[in-house]
């Protein structure tokens, strides 16, 4: 049976505090690496493998999630599971599409040097936004993602 939308987001908000956890400790080895020295004194990054590092620790970290056992930390207090349209765990082509089009939004923090970092920081959110509302409608409650992967997210029941 299909995962109501409200168990989603109450998933959703648990994992952005796992993700700020694996960001936290990547960044804490990432200075241990670098000596503490991944910005000069203007706020420049130095590290020019720092960024892609952390957006491939928070990919594995989803991917790894839907494709072992489906569930992220965010998903198993609410007992809902990444599966694809028959009920089978996720493959690992169906995660990597789900993960490629879960992150597009992040593209849009590259407007900054065209408007604000305020504009910037709020695009991708609105992105994701986008791609959750047929979620609300889906007779399956299935986000863009879901849709272009042929996953769904299914209660545990």
């Amino acid at each position: 049976m299909p995962a109501p939308a409200w168990r989603r987001f109450a998933a959703i908000v648990y994992d952005a505090l796992a993700v700020v956890a694996i960001v936290m400790v990547v960044g804490l080895l990432a200075q241990f690496a670098t000596g503490g020295s991944l910005f000069d004194a203007k706020g420049h990054l130095l590290a020019w493998w720092y960024q892609p590092l952390q957006g491939l620790v928070v990919g594995t970290y989803f991917l790894v999630s839907w494709v072992r056992g489906g569930q992220t930390l965010g998903m198993r207090p609410w007992r809902i599971r990444v599966t694809d349209t028959q009920g089978r765990p996720a493959t690992w082509r169906r995660g990597f599409v789900r993960l490629a089009v879960t992150a597009l939004p992040l593209l849009l923090v590259t407007l900054y040097p065209l408007t604000s970092l305020k504009i910037a920081l709020w695009a991708p959110i609105a992105g994701w936004a986008a791609l959750l509302l047929p979620a609300f409608v889906d007779r399956r409650r299935r986000a863009v993602h879901d849709m272009l992967a042929g996953t769904e997210i299914r209660n545990l029941s």
